[in-house]
């Protein structure tokens, strides 16, 4: 095991009706901004629960925050905030709607030209406004964690930016907030947590025995709720257990100590950008034929995944693991995601396009052996179509 420091300051408020929490989780001098992405939090009253247990506070709203947040609308929130010298931001959401709020906790104070956070990968924020965080959609860990992923449309271009500074103060986690999700986004946010673990379990090991049982116990619950928590859309242990699954996968504690790869986020964020496809969708395209690809530099952790998580004790060494990457491609498509590039009406051109944008924004040695060039990206592409 590497060495390593663990650091979360981020209170959990876990349960059913925690959100009347949030007259003590808030200063009580406090002018807050409340950031939403669509109308489901005010349709299905969870703004209306929140307001009324912000009480007297001064309280105002920005609607609209992208499912991919853009630098261009978080800007207008900026702006709302310096305006009317507010100092607390509250955000109500899944993961896009709290990175779109770290983002702007970390511009608000910001001298100079915001998107230089992303262009730094957040080493040269100073500063940020206090925040936290009502979940909505389990999905990406942002609740808990000090990263965040943002998109400029102009350029197409989606960075991730991390400092401690934005780690939320607490977050509430109701699951029954989860009951009138669409199946679409619960199937992303399954597929999402599962996919962040396994970018920092399928690596290569270094004795991280602690790390591994968390990951493969993370994997084993997300392949065991997945199907469902699709079809009890109202079984609150189930919710309970995605939500806080979900927390888990990026945390920060599967990842202490143990190398990390990240290349298929990385890959997936380009066709995100560029094609407009679900985050998570783009996980699904990228993962199997990234493992496929790859599947000699990652043997080890491949057979062990292989063992513990999937139960495959029979056939060679290479039909274990090919038989592991193979249950995976099926587990998203249970999960009503399709794992290729044709799915989604996209041929050899889109590879190009994804090719060239990695080299512009520097993804030419990704991967926890920073292997992954572009050569290596572009096959990966390909095998995915």
């Amino acid at each position: 095991m590497t060495n390593f420091e663990f650091f979360n300051p981020t209170k959990i408020v876990f349960g059913t009706n925690t959100i009347s929490q949030l007259d003590q989780l808030v200063p009580a001098n406090a002018r807050v901004m409340i950031l939403l992405g669509g109308e489901s939090a005010r349709k299905n009253g969870t703004l209306a629960e929140v307001k009324a247990a912000l009480g007297a506070r001064e309280v105002h709203e920005f609607n609209g925050i992208e499912p991919n947040p853009s630098y261009e609308t978080l800007m207008q929130a900026v702006e709302m905030i310096r305006a009317e010298k507010l100092d607390f931001l509250l955000a109500v959401g899944g993961g896009s709607v709290i990175d779109g709020t770290k983002f702007i906790a970390a511009a608000v104070p910001f001298v100079g030209e915001p998107w230089d956070i992303l262009t730094h990968f957040g080493g040269n924020i100073q500063s940020a406004l206090p925040f936290g965080t009502v979940l909505t959609l389990p999905a990406t860990g942002s609740e808990m964690n000090h990263g965040a992923v943002i998109t400029q449309k102009a350029t197409q271009t989606k960075l991730p930016f991390m400092n401690p500074l934005v780690f939320p103060q607490f977050s509430i986690l109701d699951p029954s907030k989860t009951f009138t999700l669409p199946e679409r986004q619960i199937a992303n946010g399954v597929v999402d947590a599962f996919v962040h673990t396994i970018e920092q379990y399928l690596t290569y090991p270094v004795n991280g025995m602690v790390q591994d049982r968390y990951a493969e116990g993370l994997l084993q619950t997300l392949i065991e709720i997945g199907p469902k928590v699709l079809a009890s859309p109202q079984d609150y242990d189930l919710r309970a257990n995605l939500m806080w699954a979900a927390t888990q996968a990026l945390n920060g504690l599967i990842g202490a100590g143990v190398p990390q790869d990240w290349s298929t986020h990385m890959i997936g964020h380009e066709l995100t950008a560029l094609f407009d496809i679900d985050h998570a969708r783009t996980l699904a395209i990228v993962l199997p034929a990234s493992l496929m690809l790859r599947s000699e530099s990652k043997r080890e952790k491949l057979l062990q995944y292989a063992d513990r998580v999937w139960h495959l004790h029979h056939g060679s060494e290479d039909e274990r693991i090919a038989a592991a990457i193979e249950k995976t491609r099926d587990f998203f498509a249970a999960m009503g995601i399709k794992t290729k590039l044709s799915d989604y009406d996209l041929g050899p051109a889109a590879i190009d396009a994804v090719i060239k944008q990695l080299e512009a924004h520097g993804m030419t040695q990704l991967g926890e052996r920073q292997d992954v060039t572009l050569e290596v990206s572009r096959d990966i592409l390909t095998a995915a179509l």
